[in-house]
């Protein structure tokens, strides 16, 4: 048995995972140690994580996260999970995973839209190419913090619909100061930004939104996967984002001359069949 943590900036995933498949699942916050301290993360996973997890044997955790490219992060993370579980953990970034759910071991260009978004060329075993995500304040375009920021800047500089902008006060019981407030006094702040990207999903017949939502989108291939030999392999998407506004990724990239052939919600059954296939459970 093995556990597969699976994390972005917003949720973690756990599996305890044997050869019959999940035997245990839970969701917890999400773990960023560009956010988090070891102290932090280990505190997260005392508290948020179910008993069973710390009572079950398994020989291996997997965990997959967002912030785990350097080597100093993944450290960071590990030695939190190594005290917490008493067991040995192996470290990749959230992209590898992800490729690894998209692919497996064929190779092909990786992206990933949820709070935050990335892209990869991944040769089937290790990324080759990566053009830098830089975060939610320098990149992350298409991303769920992307798509709330650019919609908060428009609110606030009257640039959005008035009506929409009084739907969004309202819905959220909260104003404009408190918008500042809350983006640069307030721990994650992208996490905040991410779930506006749900209000703008209710009101995506509004051609405002419809807009809004394209511009980031494209932004996204733009800057990414056209940097990429798009036109020799297959180009496939995991995250909430992704799915949310599959129809408009698929619109954009039959403009560009791009073939998705895979949208994702989660790489959670992938990652399973990947370690699956390579002897781990």
């Amino acid at each position: 048995m093995i556990l597969i943590a699976e994390s972005g900036s917003t949720k973690t995933e756990w599996c305890l995972v044997d050869r019959n498949g999940i035997v245990e699942h839970f969701l917890s916050d999400g773990i960023n140690p560009f956010f988090q301290s070891r102290k932090e993360i280990s505190r997260l996973i005392r508290l948020q994580v179910p008993p069973v997890f710390f009572k079950t044997k398994f020989s291996t955790i997997y965990f997959y996260g967002a912030g785990c490219s350097s080597l100093e992060k993944k450290n960071q993370v590990k030695a939190s999970l190594e005290a917490q579980f008493k067991t040995p953990a192996v470290i990749e970034s959230d992209l590898l995973g992800s490729a690894r759910s998209l692919f497996q071991d064929k190779s092909g260009i990786a992206c990933i839209l949820g709070t935050g978004s990335n892209s990869c060329f991944y040769d089937g075993e290790s990324i080759i190419k990566n053009v830098r995500s830089l975060g939610y304040i320098l990149g992350d375009e298409g991303s769920g913090a992307s798509l709330g920021k650019a919609f908060l800047s428009d609110c606030l500089k009257g640039l959005a619909p008035d009506a929409l902008a009084e739907l969004f006060y309202k819905k959220y019981k909260i104003d404009p100061e408190e918008i500042l407030n809350y983006i640069y006094e307030k721990p994650f702040p992208n996490r905040l930004l991410s779930v506006l990207s749900f209000f703008l999903y209710e009101h995506l017949d509004e051609p405002y939104v419809k807009g809004l939502v394209y511009k980031s989108l494209r932004s996204f291939f733009e800057r990414n996967i056209l940097q990429y030999k798009y036109t020799e392999y297959p180009v496939r998407f995991v995250g909430t984002i992704a799915n949310m506004y599959s129809p408009i990724l698929r619109e954009i990239a039959k403009d560009i001359g791009i073939c998705i052939d895979v949208i994702i919600e989660n790489p959670l059954q992938g990652l399973i069949t990947y370690h699956r296939e390579h002897g781990q459970l």
